[in-house]
């Protein structure tokens, strides 16, 4: 305690270096605490599954695609039936509903599931029961969550057995389960029912030609390990494959991820990116306060000796300088949880709420990131603060009672251990500024780039139309007319249209195809292409240019001959430098021949850093699906056309709600969340390392003027000139930066190469960015460096020399 408190006197008798190693560690554990708390939400703190390790999602891979697809029907059976390696298999349809009977009509995400669905996931219901196998097929049951148990059922106590009117069929509730994580089942999922192998506007001969749209999951036995089930599946996709040859996912693949693996894959890339740059920070603020305290204990030799002589220990001496470096990293830790509470709320946001974390969920204040902050505030405390106490722990008795209240500038090593310290932060500071230049100009690369269509002033809103009451292409088609004539009397409407997708926003299929002439392959040898069903008019409304041919008209209907419109890559793709207008593809899995009556200008429809090889547009008269997305073009505000599209949904249709309704530049915003996330995360920490760099460099030299006043008045007064004091100053200043330099261009070479996968249009080994970022970090190191070496060289020798 007589250590501590004299740890607390010295640090207050010493305000200005504790306000600066205060400052910088807060930054440093700040940033690190708020990038964990992200961290353990996201990957940390796991499903809400028993033993979700053991459970295997199974995927299809087609070899030309660079996603994995769900299993189709029939390979779900054939897997179910032939495996031998799991407890349990079972799979989920995720569709939406419209919920009725509960005040305004309403849509929620919806996912029929076999009836061991949650067995498999080893979770049980808190009320009542989960599916039984007899309801599988044939039973209008529905599982709902806690959440929507409470929200929407006021926590009906008596809600087991309760009526739930999904799509107009009522459902017998039969279970209440935990809210499950957003990562697993998208936001708002709260109902589940049986009826899987159902999908809305498809017949089942269709679904059962190979159609993927089933998550499945397994239950590994005790015994078997991941790559034994992997090995496994791998036979089974193999005689699929021989059993099955005229299947559309017959010569797919099939991948297998633990479901820890599955929810974060995408985003573990950018978020060791993340980890890797936060923690260099680190390094840099810790490099930076033990240079400052390497030079302000080397200045308090006298004091060591003093203790040392009068019977003081090594051991003793180390402590009390230890005290004083993990008292400064425990304030700046709960300034630190501080200021990671403020950050991690405004990171969803930033990353236009792409990452799956459920809305005011993300938090920096909880046990466990408690726990890391402190743990963390210790060890550096600890790390930082070991070597330059020890190294002062080891002084001369005799040589520092000599020296009096003589300045000193250490011993050569402790002067070497600076440099290196300098050195690092250099190294490191070059290497996060190179990243974050990278990751800014792939950035600005990706949001210039023409997504092909117009997104300003346009608006979309989903809805999904009940299989009862719209059974087939027909009624829905004559729905689409009603909404469409009712959107083009409002007042402030330019143009309007229904589609079953929108670009960049999902909801288009994938659709097989191959040129009727010449040789036809088999059908699971067919390439797929993005496809979507639109309304007369669409291209219009979205500002995607007509550049041969015609657009749909009314005369595309179901009982006229199909046509299509194709993409200009596409065109490009299949016929050369052939004209395609007139000519015949056949589509689907069913092979249904098309007419291309037109070809359109390219768009970014899946990603927008990703070129389609081929796309399609097919008259919504002749092919639809029970998803609407309606597309409005208007100057009004968002929620002015979100009341108008309401108000004629409620008078075409009362029964059906509007989801989603958003400005297009929103789902702009989305597509570019994760690169806008790491260029600004990876900006701020590189600028932060910046910063600490310029400081530390400057501390470490202004220490050391300091403590070498009287050197430099010995040299002053024997002849030394002003010009020979400043570039003595500034030669030993740059020394280890330049050392750093050379260090960190070979680290951000290598770091090129790590994120090139997250980079767009920019060369990881790109020269000019490279050397500007030398330059400035060459630049702010020699201005650090100048400042103190110039107050050096102004010195007065008859000053300096009664210092010494």
């Amino acid at each position: 305690m007589t250590d501590l408190r004299f740890a607390l006197r010295q640090l207050r008798k010493s305000p200005g270096f504790t306000l600066l190693a205060v400052i910088t560690l807060t930054l440093g554990i700040g940033l690190n605490t708020a990038i964990f708390s992200l961290i353990n939400d996201l990957f940390l703190k796991g499903l809400p599954f028993q033993e979700p390790g053991r459970v295997l999602q199974v995927f299809s891979h087609f070899r030309e695609q660079t996603v994995d697809f769900p299993l189709s029907a029939p390979r779900y059976t054939h897997f179910r039936d032939g495996q031998t390696i799991f407890d349990g298999f079972a799979a989920e349809n995720g569709l939406a509903a419209t919920v009725t009977g509960l005040g305004d009509p309403f849509q929620v995400p919806m996912f029929k599931t076999t009836a061991n669905y949650f067995d498999v996931l080893g979770l049980r219901a808190t009320q009542g029961r989960t599916f039984r196998a007899e309801e599988e097929e044939g039973a209008d049951v529905a599982v709902i969550t806690q959440r929507f148990w409470k929200a929407r059922l006021g926590s009906d106590p008596n809600v087991i057995g309760r009526a739930l009117t999904l799509d107009g069929v009522a459902h017998t509730i039969v279970g209440v389960i935990p809210t499950l994580p957003v990562s697993w089942t998208g936001p708002n999922a709260d109902i589940w029912t049986t009826k899987p192998f159902i999908i809305p506007g498809f017949s089942h001969e269709r679904m059962m030609r190979g159609t993927a749209f089933l998550r499945a999951v397994g239950r590994l036995k005790p015994n078997i390990t991941v790559e034994q089930a992997r090995a496994s599946l791998q036979l089974l996709g193999d005689s699929y494959r021989s059993q099955y040859p005229e299947k559309i996912d017959a010569k797919s693949g099939t991948v297998t991820k633990t479901l820890p693996e599955a929810v974060t894959e995408n985003l573990r890339p950018g978020f060791a990116t993340l980890l890797a740059a936060v923690t260099f920070v680190l390094l840099i603020a810790c490099s930076n306060v033990a240079n400052l305290l390497l030079v302000r204990f080397s200045g308090r030799r006298r004091e060591i000796s003093l203790r040392m002589a009068l019977g003081a220990s090594r051991g003793s001496v180390l402590r009390l300088f230890v005290f004083e470096s993990v008292l400064v990293s425990l304030l700046a830790g709960i300034l630190g949880a501080v200021l990671a509470w403020q950050l991690v709320p405004l990171v969803p946001k930033l990353a236009a709420n792409f990452l799956p974390i459920e809305a005011g969920a993300a938090t920096a204040i909880s046990f466990p990131v408690l726990a890391f902050t402190v743990g963390l505030s210790l060890l550096t405390g600890v790390v930082m603060g070991l070597y330059p106490a020890w190294q002062s722990s080891r002084a001369d008795l005799v040589d520092g009672l000599k020296e009096g209240g003589r300045g000193s500038s250490g011993s050569v090593q402790q002067q070497r251990f600076r440099k290196v310290l300098v050195g690092a932060q250099v190294a490191l500071s070059v290497t996060l500024v190179a990243g974050a230049s990278l990751l800014i100009a792939s950035f600005m690369a990706l949001s210039h780039q023409n997504p092909g269509f117009k997104p300003e002033n346009l608006w979309i809103g989903l809805t999904v139309m009940p299989q009862a009451q719209y059974p087939d292409v027909a009624s829905r088609n004559r729905f689409a007319d009603q909404m469409t004539s009712a959107l083009r009397a409002t007042p402030g409407v330019q143009e309007v249209s229904i589609s079953g997708g929108f670009p960049l926003f999902g909801g288009a299929g994938a659709t097989l195809y191959t040129r009727a002439d010449g040789n036809i392959p088999p059908v699971a040898e067919r390439k797929g292409a993005p496809s979507n069903d639109i309304t007369p008019g669409w291209l219009r409304t979205l500002g995607i240019p007509l550049l041969a041919g015609r657009d749909f008209n009314e005369q595309d209907i179901a009982d006229h001959p199909n046509v299509i419109l194709i993409s200009a890559t596409g065109a490009k793709t299949v016929f050369g430098n052939e004209n395609p207008v007139g000519k015949t593809l056949l589509i689907t899995s069913g092979s249904v021949p098309v007419e291309i009556v037109g070809v359109v200008g390219d768009v970014r429809s899946v990603r927008l850093d990703q070129q389609n090889d081929m796309e399609f547009y097919r008259p919504f008269a002749q092919e639809n699906f029970p998803f609407l997305t309606i597309t409005v073009r208007s100057p009004l505000p968002p929620d002015t056309v979100t009341k108008s599209v309401q108000a004629a949904l409620k008078t075409i249709d009362p029964g059906l709600a509007l989801v989603l309704p958003q400005p297009v530049s929103e789902i702009m915003a989305q597509a570019l969340g994760q690169a806008k996330l790491m260029m600004t995360l990876l900006g701020v920490f590189a600028g932060v390392a910046l910063v600490l760099a310029t400081v530390g460099i400057y501390g470490a030299v202004a220490y050391t003027v300091e403590q070498r006043t009287g050197e430099i008045g010995v040299r002053m007064a024997l002849g030394a000139q002003t010009m020979d004091v400043l570039r003595l100053i500034v030669k030993q200043g740059m020394t280890p930066v330049v050392f750093g330099l050379v260090v960190g261009i070979g680290a951000a070479l290598a770091l090129g190469r790590l994120i090139a996968a997250q980079l767009y249009q920019v060369s990881a080994h790109n020269p000019m960015l490279l050397g500007t970022t030398a330059a400035v970090l060459a630049l702010a190191a020699l201005l650090a460096c100048l400042f103190p070496a110039r107050r050096a060289s102004h010195l007065n020798p008859v000053e300096a020399l009664r210092v010494e």
